[in-house]
Parts: C-alpha cells; structure tokens; sequence
C-alpha cells in the first residue's frame, strides 16, 4: 500500500442536509474520516462541478436519493490529527440544503447504513458537534416562518 500524498492544501467537501417533512437523512460513514459515524451525505467537490452538484451526487452516490438542492446554509472545518499531533484531513465543508425529490434510502458507495432522522434521533445518532450544531441551525430555520 502505497503512503498518501502528503496535505498541501484543504480539500472542499459538501455535507447534504436532505429534508423529507421533519427529517434529515443521514448515512454512516463507511470510510475515514469518521468511519461508523452518522453524518450527512456528501463528499468531495469534483472540478468543474458546483456546490449544487456535488451535493445532488453525493447523496445519489451515497443513497440512491434523488434531491433539489436549495441554498447554502454554512460552513464547518474539519481537521483530523493522528495521534502523534500529524495532520490526516483537513476538509472546509459546505453544508447544502436540499429537498427530497424521489427514491428509498439504501446504504451505497462509502455509507454503511442510511436512515431518515427526526431532530430528536440525529441528536442521539450524531457525535461530532460541529455537524449537531450545524443540524440544530437548519431545524431552526426550517422551523421559522417564511
């Protein structure tokens, strides 16, 4: 197996908040960063690609999910440390609103598992608490008046 190239420069992933009602889908990371965590689908910006695609992809990719992404709601760093103190990750993630437009959830590409989650399952499921915080913002604003 050949050693990783080393970091040069963070890479730009998109988080996908799919809403279906009152709940979000979430998918268990199959690989690191956060391998067996609940997150949101998502991934890699590709070039060439838009925020918008890449989120619509990833959540195709990841869960068969056919969803309209909608706004931009914020961004999170997420930067992974060996224990030595060596730099592993460094992503700068976008988190893209969406809505659900066609298709049941099955656990495909890098998701072990997929789920739809009210707010009160995500915050049992969810460990990271940049990503709870970023849940609990968009459940607030979901929740406000238009």
């Amino acid at each position: 197996m050949n050693a990783p190239a080393p970091l040069t420069h963070p890479r730009v992933g998109v988080g996908c908040i799919v809403w279906k009602g009152d709940r979000i889908l979430l998918v268990q990371r199959g690989k690191p960063p956060g391998e067996g965590e609940w997150s949101l689908p998502g991934g890699s910006q590709e070039l060439g690609e838009t925020l918008f695609e890449t989120a619509t992809r990833e959540v195709m990719e990841e869960t068969g999910v056919t969803a309209e992404a909608l706004s931009i709601l914020t961004a999170v760093d997420n930067i992974v440390h060996d224990a030595a103190g060596a730099l592993l990750f460094h992503y700068t993630i976008v988190d893209v609103v969406a809505e659900w437009r066609a298709g049941a959830p099955v656990a495909n590409d890098d998701a072990r598992a997929v789920c739809w989650a009210t707010a009160a399952e995500w915050e049992e499921l969810v460990t990271w608490e940049p990503l709870k915080q970023v849940l609990r913002r968009a459940w607030t604003e979901r929740q406000a008046p238009p």
